[in-house]
């Protein structure tokens, strides 16, 4: 059965959205690789970024965690080290 097409303003919701989710991404990563929080605050910061991209986004964890958890794994190693 095929999903009806969504409005204009869905999918301007949905962009706005997405938007959001990267420019949360993004700046959480820009901070953490700055070096200037502790190991526990950045990974503090990810669990915040990854609230908010499920309230955003329910029912998208399994997404979240292969888009954007290997990304915020390797930066925060990189930059505080294995732990």
């Amino acid at each position: 059965m095929k999903k009806p097409k969504p409005s204009p303003q869905e999918m301007a919701e949905e962009s706005k959205k997405i938007r959001t989710l990267r420019f949360m991404v993004d700046f959480s990563m820009s901070l953490i690789s700055q070096g200037s929080m502790t190991r526990e605050e950045a990974i503090e910061q990810f669990d915040k970024v990854k609230r908010v991209a499920l309230r955003l986004f329910p029912d998208k964890e399994e997404a979240f965690e292969i888009i954007y958890a290997p990304r915020f794994i390797r930066i925060i190693n990189e930059i505080y080290g294995l732990h």
